[in-house]
């Protein structure tokens, strides 16, 4: 039960923070950020929030000093809104799901393209020996006569 009420809370402080970072943090270096998980210790005391930033490294450096910066207002809004004995503490980490989705499709890409290439050579290819090379059972008895 735990588990499943920290995992709860966790969904509801991603949207929190979210909403927050929308409508109450007006720090200018704040750039284009999205919140894409939030994971609660199981004491409840806890909150990590995982985020990711459209734009370049000065882009992710901005907005991770901007997180910082707001991370109290964030983090007494949040214990508002959740009403628990105690607020949790709240910490951002920049998500590397993006870049790592990213170097995966240009690995598929380069499959692609290897595949295709393969399949171009092996249009008018033709088997090295006889075109079925397995001995069948009906060829061994015609051997032993």
């Amino acid at each position: 039960m735990g588990e499943a009420r920290a995992k709860q809370l966790a969904d509801r402080i991603q949207v929190l923070v979210a909403e927050l970072l929308e409508r109450r943090v007006k720090d200018p270096r704040l750039g284009f950020v999205t919140v894409t998980d939030a994971r609660l210790t199981g004491d409840l005391r806890e909150a990590s929030i995982f985020y990711t930033v459209y734009g370049d490294e000065q882009a992710r450096a901005d907005t991770a000093a901007a997180l910082e910066s707001a991370r109290g207002l964030i983090r007494s809004e949040v214990g508002k809104a959740l009403g628990l004995r105690h607020t949790p503490s709240v910490a951002f980490f920049l998500d590397a799901v993006p870049e790592n989705a990213g170097h995966i499709e240009e690995l598929l890409a380069k499959a692609r393209e290897a595949d295709a290439e393969v399949a171009k050579s092996a249009v008018n290819a033709r088997p090295a020996g006889e075109a079925d090379p397995y001995k069948r059972r009906e060829d061994d008895d015609s051997d032993e006569d």
